[in-house]
């Protein structure tokens, strides 16, 4: 983040991108004050002012007294983002259930619905249709106006217009799902893949915050990636990017859908696990999840289903860890319910066979803090991008 502006701006840009860039850290980084927005974004204490005071008359922020004062004369005041201000939709779509939340400025769910997927109610009709009543139904109960939608969903998407060119395990094919819910919601409404988003939520709200280079790696039912590269969310041609879980790694393994054999997801993903823990596939993700939890400590001898799982997981890491060269993996969903033996294990393996993480002085392996979240507070990220510069 940057308050310098470009040369020969005009005035008005630049008060314009100092705000953006005023308002962008207190709805990331919360309340502060003056003085210390002053000194972080490098702005003198009178164009605070002046950005501040534009603010709360606009109802943007509201300033306090802070209640633990430190040293004597007047305090400087502290600037709190309010969540009514700027009201998004965010919207994860996920293999077997939808859930939404209403996100104020300042990250604050303000309401939250959700719904299980089974048969017809996966179509994308039925989904966008659902998302849109349960929508209108929450912002009444609510009495907010919603500025802005983010999307995420499990499949292959079109960031310039929200096409979801492919989400295989929905059984989607060129849904445009974005163009379908502008057009009834009258938003503006951004679309992306599911694991993008839930980087970037790690990196600017969960265990990756702070990181430049950051690989958030989900398990659902199949593996997906996401990549923070430079302190910015790495999107590849026409967004197209963090397929992750097709990557080869057994040649001549288990059939994948994608029509190749062996890639990572069908030796990691939820059915993998299911076969780690000796449970019969597609048994309840509570199940999978309760056994994981029962792992408190390593099985000595490790039973030959589970080592396989083990040894596929760190194959695939130290594959990612060489290509991207990223200081922190962060593990998502299902991969967050991995026994911390186990993970620590695969991370010091990592560490040990990887020439990257080698040369960086080791790669941290950690589990998501933002949990099943991770994904609807990426897509309310997402939708806060284009309003942040027009709050």
């Amino acid at each position: 983040m940057t308050s310098t502006p470009t040369a020969g701006a005009r005035p008005d840009e630049v008060r314009r991108h100092n705000r953006t860039v005023l308002l962008r850290r207190l709805h990331v980084g919360g309340p502060c004050t003056r003085a210390s927005l002053a000194n972080e974004l490098g702005l003198n204490r009178s164009t605070i002012k002046a950005l501040v005071d534009g603010l709360a008359e606009s109802g943007v922020v509201e300033e306090r007294v802070p209640r633990m004062r430190t040293g004597a004369g007047r305090p400087s005041l502290l600037v709190l983002p309010q969540a009514h201000a700027a009201v998004v939709l965010a919207v994860d779509v996920r293999v077997e259930q939808v859930a939404i939340a209403l996100v104020g400025l300042g990250g604050e769910m303000l309401g939250r619905n959700s719904w299980n997927l089974r048969g017809r109610a996966r179509e994308p009709d039925e989904v966008i249709t659902h998302v849109v009543e349960s929508t209108r139904l929450l912002a009444g109960e609510l009495g907010v106006e919603i500025v802005g939608a983010g999307v995420s969903v499990p499949g292959v998407v079109r960031r310039s217009d929200g096409l979801v060119h492919e989400a295989p395990n929905l059984h989607w094919t060129d849904v445009p799902m974005g163009e379908r819910l502008r057009k009834v919601l009258r938003l503006p409404v951004m679309v992306a893949n599911d694991a993008e988003l839930g980087a970037l939520a790690e990196h600017l709200r969960g265990v990756a915050r702070g990181s430049s280079d950051a690989v958030y790696v989900s398990a659902d039912v199949g593996v997906g990636g996401g990549v923070i590269s430079g302190g910015t969310t790495l999107r590849g041609t026409a967004g197209y990017v963090g397929e992750l879980g097709h990557m080869v790694v057994r040649p001549g393994g288990r059939p994948c859908y994608c029509g190749s054999r062996g890639c990572w997801e069908t030796e990691v993903g939820e059915p993998a696990l299911c076969r780690a823990l000796e449970l019969p596939e597609g048994s309840p993700r509570g199940a999978v999840v309760a056994e994981l939890r029962a792992l408190t400590a390593k099985p000595d001898p490790m039973p030959e289903p589970l080592l396989d799982f083990v040894g596929w997981l760190t194959v695939g890491l130290i594959n990612i860890v060489n290509l991207l060269g990223p200081e922190l993996v962060v593990l998502g969903d299902l991969f967050t319910a991995l026994p911390g033996w186990l993970v620590a294990e695969v991370g010091q393996e990592v560490r040990r066979q990887s020439l990257v993480s080698r040369a960086v002085g080791g790669t941290r392996i950690d589990a998501s803090t933002l949990g099943a979240d991770a994904k609807l507070i990426g897509a309310a990220e997402l939708a806060f991008e284009p309003v942040l510069d027009a709050v």
